[in-house]
């Protein structure tokens, strides 16, 4: 029998591990899989330091959407412990000085109307258009438990990251970059730009998803992981 591979999911920007619960079900049968924890820190080299400290000293690591930044952090920091990466529905730039004002204008309006307010609103733009009304309220349900305090953390962080296009030229371990077909917020684009970057990385594109892809598609999402593990 194979022996089971350690694997680190790191959530993105308002979610916990229930956003890679179907990862974590569907891929125990050949990864050893542990949630990195992004809810304590206001800077992406600080979530990256936590998920260093708890991890196993050798990893595989997915980063999606925010995790995804973390992730690249990671490899920029320790490569000898990382055996593959995986980025999915993430970016490698830095924000833009116009996404930045978009992330500041974002909080100062869940203050004025509430941030229920502000997440039905934006969060409908990460799901594909035909997401069924249980999975977007999962969603929403995600990141109001997690609350505003660590949205306005996380956002932080993000407005703050390093640009990582040129550290993916550095990457020696099996790659893979994902994506939801029809992901407005880290759009097919940029994740090919990210695999022009990255030596030799498997690209997966997946049909009838949004930004939420793991969520949306857990199968396909799944058995592209599964390609990934075993290249």
């Amino acid at each position: 029998m194979t022996e089971k591979q350690a694997l680190v999911l790191v959530p993105g920007l308002s979610c916990d591990r229930h956003v890679w619960q179907a990862q974590t079900n569907g891929l125990s049968d050949i990864a050893d899989i542990s949630i990195g924890d992004t809810l304590k820190d206001d800077s992406i080299a600080l979530m990256a330091s936590r998920v260093l400290e708890a991890a196993p000293e050798r990893f595989a690591i997915a980063g999606f959407s925010m995790g995804g930044y973390v992730a690249m952090e990671i490899w920029r920091r320790a490569p000898e412990r990382v055996t593959r990466l995986a980025l999915v529905d993430t970016n490698a730039r830095a924000d833009t000085e116009e996404q930045a004002a978009l992330r500041r204008a974002a909080i100062a309006t869940a203050r004025s109307r509430g941030f229920e307010y502000v997440l039905r609103g934006s969060l409908r733009q990460l799901v594909a258009p035909g997401c069924p009304e249980a999975l977007f309220e999962e969603v929403v349900q995600m990141a109001l438990r997690l609350g505003f305090g660590t949205y306005m953390d996380q956002q932080a962080a993000i407005m703050d990251r390093a640009d990582s296009l040129e550290t993916l030229r550095t990457v020696t371990v099996p790659a893979m970059v994902m994506v939801g077909e029809a992901d407005a917020l880290t759009p097919p684009r940029l994740a090919e730009e990210m695999v022009q970057a990255l030596p030799g990385a498997a690209y997966e594109v997946i049909a009838d998803a949004g930004h939420m892809a793991p969520m949306e598609q857990p199968e396909a999402v799944n058995a592209a992981f599964r390609r990934w593990l075993g290249a």
